[in-house]
């Protein structure tokens, strides 16, 4: 049976909750920068739950974002911090670790489920800059949450002159079926980036529900493919520059549901699954039994 990639859950989302902190508007990054442990103990949850890729910690770590709420300056001590804390993490483990990949995370440049209105050229330009921080330390790139074309594609143009490894994974509108949330359709994105010859595609942070009618779309590629959930009731009520505490968790998502969720979309042929925003340790660790009990193996 097919191989199964077994991605961490919603890293920034557990950081927030574990902190007991005010939401900010840098939200996972403001943890880190007041409390690093935290990050850590949330990526060793993660491996020990049986996630065997996990992402850096630096999804809100962007130039653009540092302007708009924190310091520019923090850009590269918070993008190296976060690569240190997953590569300690990792590394703390010990054998039971040893075949984990670590992650680097090149998401929405300005916020989550919007089109950046900015130039192809300014975007990628904006990509660089992380990629060049974050290739030296990591195992691979995650380009996550991702609302457009545009940005998909200058990301990824970023991203595969590092040589490494590269996933690219679009968030979908939960309200029109098979679009991104900038509209575009599902099919016009993956002929707008058939060219850049990315490793998998995957939908992430979208309901469950919108993910299995997408991931259908994917069947017919050569390549892997897969999704990673969110557990919010809507996306809606965050606005760019907001907070996460705008946002409610769904109470009809635990463990066992999300595992039906996500078996649901490798028996349609998905090899790389995972979850985000709501989904915790334990929905992986559970995910990670009935993977196994369905008779699939997980790689690294």
């Amino acid at each position: 049976m097919t191989n199964i990639y077994l991605l961490d859950g919603g890293t920034g989302q557990e950081v927030h909750k574990r902190s007991r902190k005010p939401a900010h508007p840098l939200w996972c990054a403001k943890v880190m920068m007041d409390q690093p442990h935290i990050v850590k103990e949330v990526h060793q949850d993660f491996i020990k739950a049986g996630a065997r890729i996990i992402t850096i910690n630096s999804y809100t770590s962007t130039p653009t974002r540092l302007q708009r709420d924190g310091e520019i300056e923090w850009f590269e001590k918070l993008q190296l911090q976060a690569a240190e804390i997953a590569l300690e993490a990792r590394d703390e483990l010990g054998p039971m670790a040893e075949d984990v990949q670590i992650a680097g995370c090149l998401p929405p440049l300005a916020g989550s489920y919007i089109t950046d209105e900015r130039s192809f050229t300014k975007l990628r330009e904006e990509y660089e800059q992380i990629v060049a921080i974050q290739a030296p330390v990591v195992d691979l790139f995650l380009i996550e949450t991702i609302s457009s074309v545009k940005e998909a594609k200058a990301a990824s143009e970023a991203a595969l002159e590092s040589g490494k490894t590269v996933f690219l994974s679009f968030t979908l509108s939960d309200r029109v079926p098979n679009q991104l949330r900038s509209g575009e359709s599902i099919g016009e994105a993956l002929t707008s980036v058939s060219d850049y010859s990315a490793d998998a595609i995957m939908f992430n942070c979208s309901f469950p529900e919108t993910i299995s009618k997408g991931i259908k779309a994917l069947k017919h590629l050569d390549i892997p493919y897969g999704g990673y959930a969110n557990g919010f009731t809507s996306v809606d009520a965050l606005k760019t520059g907001g907070t996460v505490d705008k946002l409610s968790a769904r109470k009809d998502l635990d463990e066992e549901k999300y595992a039906d969720y996500a078996i649901g979309w490798i028996k349609n042929g998905a090899s790389l699954v995972g979850g985000c925003c709501e989904v915790g340790p334990s929905h992986i660790a559970c995910l990670r039994k009935r993977i196994e009990e369905e008779g699939y193996r997980i790689d690294s």
